[in-house]
């Protein structure tokens, strides 16, 4: 935690000077810190696997994991069935994020712009939001077959709702004055909307986006376990049946990498179009 101490000298009429100092666990660089932190978590499980504290049917070591790891690595470069999977896996977070970009910015704009969508349409969405989303997996799956449609489909309706929240709450961000002096300039609706909401609101969207990468990848293999396919997912589900958990782990990892590169595309992105806001996106602690 950060100490506060003031350098006013007791008694005096001095105005009281208040100086942040960092303490030396916030001293130190977030590569030290997120390396130390694997370090415990890997020494955590090898000693709970070597005292066989946990099944090795449950949890795999991590020089066994690692190997599978490698072997999954080999599979993906030479181009056999695990890249053929991994290709699909990708065009449903691909096809699924950009449905849900479309459906939400549009769903967002209709409620943070007019009087309509806020009363009338945003409490329905609040109220599917609600729902458990895995509970429409079969739906799609009947409505649209056991192809990449269901997935796509299901993986845009999870990320949806943030885009929406998103971008009505962007929309809401521009200040009064500003949205007088447009008003007084003689500025249309959309013109408004356009060079002042927007571009002001460009943070909270960008929120929403991220929260909706996140939620992509999670409904497109939702899907796949539910509704088959031939993706990353359904390799997950035979390798789970045959208690083969190493291979799960390592599958698990490959797709952690594809969601914090939509991720980090979003970020990358967000850099470049809320330019004003450079050092505050993603943070600045090295």
């Amino acid at each position: 935690m950060s100490e506060i101490t003031s350098n006013a000298v007791p008694g005096s009429d001095e105005e009281t000077i208040w100086v942040e100092h960092e303490s030396l666990i916030d001293r130190i660089p977030r590569s030290v810190s997120m390396a130390f932190v694997f370090a415990v978590f890997v020494g955590a499980w090898q000693l709970s696997t070597s005292l066989g504290l946990v099944s090795p049917i449950i949890l795999p070591t991590p020089v066994e994991t690692f190997n599978d790891l490698v072997f999954v690595g080999k599979n993906l470069l030479s181009g056999d069935y695990m890249l053929a999977a991994l290709w699909i896996t990708v065009k449903e977070v691909i096809f699924g994020f950009a449905l849900a970009i479309t459906i939400g910015f549009s769903l967002g704009v209709l409620v943070g712009e007019t009087a309509f969508g806020e009363r009338a349409v945003m409490p329905y969405l609040v109220a599917i939001d609600t729902m458990p989303k895995v509970a429409f997996a079969p739906l799609f799956v009947a409505w649209l077959g056991f192809g990449i449609e269901s997935k796509v489909a299901l993986a845009a309706f999870i990320a949806t709702f943030p885009i929406v929240v998103g971008t009505a709450a962007g929309l809401h961000a521009a200040d009064e004055n500003a949205r007088m002096l447009f008003k007084t300039m003689g500025a249309s609706r959309m013109q408004t909307l356009i060079k002042l909401k927007l571009p002001m609101g460009l943070p909270q969207i960008f929120t929403g986006l991220k929260i909706g990468a996140v939620g992509v990848m999670a409904g497109a293999i939702t899907g796949e376990f539910l509704g088959g396919g031939k993706g990353i997912g359904e390799l997950i589900r035979v390798a789970a049946s045959q208690l083969h958990t190493p291979r799960v782990f390592s599958l698990i990892l490959y797709l952690s990498l594809l969601g914090l590169a939509l991720y980090a595309l979003v970020t990358w992105t967000q850099r470049r179009a809320v330019f004003w806001q450079k050092d505050t996106v993603g943070g600045n602690h090295e």
